[in-house]
């Protein structure tokens, strides 16, 4: 235990000896407002054993420690000589001899802020500059803490410092331009460190997106003095995108140019993206952005979005672009050749926007329904060879029109026209054999009597044939009138024979129109009598009425109007008949009966 006390004992004087040497004691910061007063609290202390020979003096120097250097003095207590800055300004509050070295600056100015050193003189050469010093700061207006980020909707506490280092001036603080903030509450405070006090009000509310940029100020006014001291800020107010502004939905034509339109309201700025779907297009940090759309296709119309984000959230918003153009052509069946009797369906499709109208044409007339859809089925049951003709789809918008055509070729059994007949002609028996088909059929005709087929030119029966469209048509001369039966049928029986790939068809031709060339050869031999006697008769007739209806000009004159035309359908039940009587006109000609 001894030897612990003897250890001791050189630490404690050690201790001592350090507390009696040159130390001072001054806040290391101090502040005050121009034309104010400060205070600088000061305490110093020198080694015990220095005895002050002529008492205690002091001096405070600005700028610097070192009297070679020749700083500024800002008091001196053994003369009045300053620098003329501090003439009239400075006084020592303190008791030297008490080692208080309290100084007081009255009027100061913002010339007056930077460091301040206080050097004890106690007589010969107990002189000393303590390396320790004050730093003024002279303000103009107040200090306002602020948060270095404020967010929206999150408390926010703003605090006014003024220094309350002058006793004879109070300040007082008024915050400014607060009537618009949401519920604002004020916290006065007192703040005293090292000897120094700082006099504060902090603002507290909750900021809003709308509050971004509004300005706030912080007033300091001294009692019973004019002085007023201001400090304004402009508020920051981070928040995320609360609006997203673009064009409204649209519709253009085709090839025409858009720009779509973009405004973000959020702070910081944001970036703003543009996508085409889930396609990004384009990407910047703007407020407000333009996407420029250049030739636009049918390809391009969509939804179009655009994204704003700031790093404290994002928002979209997004708007339809419609391109409207005329029908594409349309895509149809490729042309057909289908059997009689057979069903068909027609299919035609075509893009357009607005969508188009479907209508089929048979021939230039209407066929089937007309449908405002892509697509469009022409359904043709058991067709007959009058659905043969060209098939027109016709795709029609507001913007214009597009077709595209087919040929239907309906193939069918020979049938044999009514008109196929004998006829008693000149040189003899004329046989015309006509046939309607497809594919076009053959035609042959046969003598039983004779036992002879003929179906080339290369006989003594002038044979011959030709064909038009789907009609086929035969023609053989017999020279030979042949015996007279008692039917009164010629003695040579004449069948014709009709085929192609699909039937055939065997038929005995009649022979027809001999009543008609027995009475031609009567014409002939007193024809000339008769014609004579039939003009005169007519002539005398036609004077004969002409006398009548001068004579009643009021007969009813409607009453020679002759009947009206007979109309009727050409639909048959019966398709054979249908289809020999509108190919009987046909064929009609194709030949010329003669009469002798």
């Amino acid at each position: 235990m001894k030897g612990l006390e003897l250890l001791l004992l050189p630490l404690l004087l050690i201790l001592k000896d350090v507390s009696a040497q040159w130390n001072v004691w001054m806040p290391r910061d101090i502040s005050a407002m121009t034309n104010s007063c400060v205070v600088i609290p000061c305490s110093f202390t020198y080694p015990s054993g220095i005895r002050p020979y002529r008492g205690v003096h002091g001096i405070w120097y600005f700028g610097h420690p070192y009297p070679q250097l020749f700083p500024p003095v800002v008091y001196k207590s053994r003369t009045d000589i300053v620098h003329e800055s501090y003439k009239g300004r400075t006084k020592l509050l303190g008791d030297l001899t008490q080692k208080n070295c309290t100084l007081l600056i009255n009027n100061v100015g913002v010339e007056h802020s930077g460091r301040y050193y206080f050097r004890a003189d106690l007589g010969g050469a107990n002189i000393y500059t303590y390396p320790d010093f004050t730093k003024l700061q002279v303000l103009d207006q107040p200090n306002i803490d602020v948060p270095e980020e404020i967010i929206s909707d999150q408390s926010l506490d703003l605090t006014c410092y003024v220094p309350d280092n002058c006793p004879d001036m109070s300040p007082q603080i008024h915050w400014m331009y607060t009537d618009y903030l949401p519920n604002p509450l004020f916290t006065p405070d007192n703040v005293e460190d090292s000897n120094t006090a700082v006099l504060s009000s902090t603002l507290t509310f909750t900021p809003k997106p709308m509050h971004n940029g509004q300005l706030l100020g912080c007033r300091v006014h001294y009692e019973n003095t004019t002085f007023v001291y201001e400090r304004l800020i402009s508020l920051d107010i981070k928040y995320a995108p609360r609006t997203v502004w673009v064009n409204v939905s649209q519709e253009v034509m085709e090839g025409s140019s858009v720009v779509l339109h973009c405004d973000v309201d959020s702070n910081p700025t944001p970036t703003i993206t543009w996508f085409f779907g889930d396609t990004e297009l384009m990407s910047e940090v703007a407020s407000n952005s333009s996407l420029p759309l250049d030739n636009l296709t049918p390809e391009e119309e969509g939804v179009y979005t655009c994204v704003g984000d700031n790093g404290y959230g994002s928002m979209n918003t997004s708007m339809y672009l419609a391109v409207n153009y005329p029908p594409r052509e349309p895509w149809i069946n490729e042309s057909l050749t289908v059997l009689e009797g057979s069903s068909v369906a027609l299919q035609c499709t075509s893009k357009g926007n607005p969508m188009p109208t479907l209508t089929w044409l048979k021939d230039g007339e209407l066929v089937g329904t007309i449908t405002a859809e892509e697509g469009s089925v022409l359904e043709l049951h058991e067709v007959t060879p009058q659905a043969h003709g060209v098939y027109r789809c016709l795709a029609e918008n507001e913007h214009g029109r597009a077709s595209n055509s087919l040929n239907i070729t309906v193939e069918f059994a020979p049938v044999l026209v009514d008109d196929s007949k004998c006829t008693i002609v000149r040189e003899g028996v004329q046989c015309v054999c006509i046939a309607s088909g497809n594919p076009e059929p053959v035609i042959e005709f046969y003598l039983p009597d004779l036992n002879i087929t003929i179906n080339n030119s290369n006989n003594p029966f002038n044979y011959h044939t030709y064909s038009d469209g789907y009609t086929s048509t035969g023609i053989i001369k017999l020279q030979d009138k042949g015996e007279r039966g008692n039917n009164g049928d010629t003695a040579v029986h004449v069948h014709c024979s009709i085929s192609n790939m699909y039937g055939s068809e065997t038929i005995r031709l009649e022979l027809q129109q001999e009543k008609k060339f027995m009475m031609a050869v009567i014409v002939g031999t007193i024809g000339g009598v008769a014609v004579i006697a039939f003009i005169i008769a007519a002539v005398r007739y036609v004077g004969q009425n002409n006398k009548k209806e001068n004579g009643n000009p009021g007969q009813d004159v409607g009453s020679k109007v002759e009947n009206p035309s007979m109309f009727y359908s050409a639909v048959k039940k019966d398709k054979q008949s249908l289809r020999k009587k509108v190919l009987s006109t046909l064929s009609l000609k194709h030949y010329v009966v003669y009469l002798v």
